[in-house]
């Protein structure tokens, strides 16, 4: 089993910048590849980006390269997603992921295990 715990989510003005952060605990070793996603109301959970826990070769989604980036510490078992120039368009709850057996997807099913999420609310 493997426990994800979200936290950093918050409300900002356009523009800005928050960090999110996971916590992983439980059987950390088998995890594969970790992610962010993003689901805003109404919508489909969408994949932000991944990062494989071994190689640290990084995914992103098309609407975030540039603005995100995915980052790990393996010693304390966290992910992070600095987001910068942040859109109202970005606005979501947040969750980060983890997959036992693959990495590059951005595909949620993929995925085994999910934190409970954290709101991210970008006003213009």
């Amino acid at each position: 089993q493997v426990q994800l715990v979200e936290s950093g989510g918050g409300s900002v003005q356009a523009g800005g910048s928050l960090r999110l952060s996971c916590a992983a605990s439980g059987y950390t070793g088998s995890i594969y590849c970790m992610g962010w996603f993003r689901q805003a109301p109404g919508k489909e959970r969408e994949g932000v980006a991944a990062i494989y826990t071994v190689g640290g070769s990084t995914y992103y989604a098309g609407s975030v390269k540039g603005r995100f980036t995915i980052s790990q510490d393996n010693a304390k078992n966290t992910l992070y997603l600095q987001m910068n120039s942040l859109k109202p368009v970005d606005t979501a709850i947040y969750y980060c992921a983890a997959d036992l057996i693959r990495c590059g997807s951005l595909y949620a099913g993929n995925y085994n295990y999910w934190g409970q999420g954290t709101q991210v609310t970008v006003a213009s």
